[in-house]
C-alpha cells in the first residue's frame, strides 16, 4: 500500500515546540513583556492618583507632617498593646514593626524641626 504522505511528514524545519525555535524565542519574548513589563514601560505610564482616599491638596506641608508624627505615634500604640499579648517570634516581628513606625517617627519629626513656621 502506498502512503500519501512521507514518514515522518515533510514540515516546516523549525517547529514552534524546539527549543531553538525562532518562533518559540519570539512567542515567550511576547508573553514575558505581556506579564512582566520592564521599568521603564511602567514608569513611561502616566501616574493616575485614585481619589478613593485623598488629601486636601490646600493642606499645608506642616499640618501633613503634623498628621503624619500624630498617625504613626497612634499605630506605634496600638502595635505595643498587641505585642502584649503575643510570645515568641510572633511578638519579635512585632516589636521589629514598631522600631520601624519609630525610625519613621523620628524622621517625621526631624522634617517638622526644619519647617520655617509662618510669622
Amino acid at each position: 500500500m502506498f502512503k500519501v504522505t512521507p514518514n515522518p511528514p515533510d514540515a516546516d524545519p523549525v517547529s514552534p515546540y524546539e527549543p531553538d525555535s525562532k518562533k518559540l524565542n519570539e512567542a515567550a519574548e511576547r508573553a514575558l513583556n505581556f506579564h512582566f513589563p520592564s521599568n521603564a514601560d511602567i514608569k513611561a505610564t502616566a501616574r493616575k492618583p485614585s481619589r478613593l482616599f485623598a488629601v486636601a491638596p490646600e493642606a499645608t506641608t506642616e499640618t501633613l507632617a503634623i498628621f503624619l508624627v500624630e498617625t504613626l505615634a497612634s499605630v506605634d500604640v496600638m502595635v505595643h498593646q498587641l505585642v502584649d499579648h503575643l510570645e515568641g517570634e510572633s511578638r519579635y516581628a512585632l516589636l521589629g514593626i514598631s522600631n520601624s513606625i519609630m525610625v519613621a517617627e523620628i524622621t517625621a519629626n526631624r522634617v517638622l524641626d526644619k519647617i520655617d513656621l509662618p510669622k
